[in-house]
């Protein structure tokens, strides 16, 4: 939005004190990029770049593109597990898991519905099947 703006005053600027207008075009253009870019793009290159792996005893999660984050949640310390969608993910018919411990809550963001639902449900079992053994 902010962008936008620019490029309008750069239109008015040129007008008002007769700048050549290829500026504001060029400016133009790499909005229409960044819209594409923002649109298109880079929701692939995040939805890509996360990873999820359950076993039996751990959780792990893994996401980033440049600087990798990984995260190995024990099974002993999961509490609960929820899925949540908000409107834009319920359009799509998605859904995001968390997996809360004690000390902070873990995402796996944007999985289809009825994956997030089955992969609740196997946290759910295993966490509570390792609550047991404990």
């Amino acid at each position: 939005m902010i962008f936008l703006l620019i490029i309008i005053g750069v239109f008015v600027a040129s007008y008002y004190f007769q700048w050549p207008y290829w500026i504001g075009a060029i400016l133009s253009g790499l909005w229409v990029l960044q819209v594409i870019f923002g649109i298109w793009l880079i929701p692939k290159i995040r939805h890509h770049i996360w990873r999820y792996e359950v076993f039996e005893n751990e959780i792990e999660i893994q996401h980033g593109l440049i600087r990798v984050t990984r995260v190995i949640v024990p099974m002993v310390r999961v509490q609960h597990v929820d899925t949540s969608q908000g409107p834009l993910l319920r359009r799509y018919r998605l859904a995001s898991v968390q997996i809360s411990t004690a000390a902070t809550v873990h995402d796996i963001p944007a999985l289809e519905l009825e994956e997030a639902d089955e992969l609740r449900d196997y946290i759910s079992r295993l966490a509570r099947v390792t609550e047991d053994d404990v």
